[in-house]
C-alpha cells in the first residue's frame, strides 16, 4: 500500500514540476514581441451570376361558390314498428334485523385425564 501512495506522491510531484516549466515558458513567449505579418494579396472579385428564366407559376382553379339545387323527390322511410316490452320483474324484499343475535357460549370439551 505504501508504494501506492508514493508512486501517486511522485506523479504528482512530476506533473507539478512539469507544469511550472511550461508556465516559464508561457510567460517567456508573451514577452517577446510580435512578429510582422505579412501582407496578404486582394481578394479577386466575384462574377455575377447569370439570371435565369422562371416559369410562370401555375394557376389555381375557382372553387364554384353556389351550390348544385338539392333533390325534390325524396324517398319515403318506413315507419318503425312498435315494441311491446314486458315489465321489468319486482325485487323481493328481505326483514333487516334490527337486533344482534348472541354469540352462544362454547364450553371446552372435557378432558379424559384427571389433574
Amino acid at each position: 500500500m505504501a508504494s501506492n501512495k508514493s508512486f501517486i506522491i511522485a506523479f504528482l510531484l512530476a506533473l507539478t514540476f512539469s507544469s511550472m516549466s511550461m508556465s516559464l515558458a508561457a510567460r517567456h513567449l508573451m514577452q517577446t514581441t510580435a512578429p510582422t505579418l505579412p501582407t496578404l494579396p486582394p481578394l479577386p472579385s466575384i462574377p455575377a451570376l447569370p439570371q435565369g428564366n422562371v416559369p410562370p407559376l401555375p394557376i389555381i382553379p375557382s372553387i364554384p361558390t353556389t351550390l348544385p339545387p338539392l333533390p325534390t323527390n325524396i324517398p319515403n322511410i318506413p315507419t318503425i314498428p312498435q315494441l311491446n316490452v314486458p315489465p321489468l320483474p319486482s325485487i323481493p324484499t328481505f326483514t333487516i334485523p334490527t337486533t344482534m343475535p348472541s354469540i352462544p357460549f362454547l364450553s371446552p370439551p372435557p378432558s379424559t385425564s384427571t389433574p
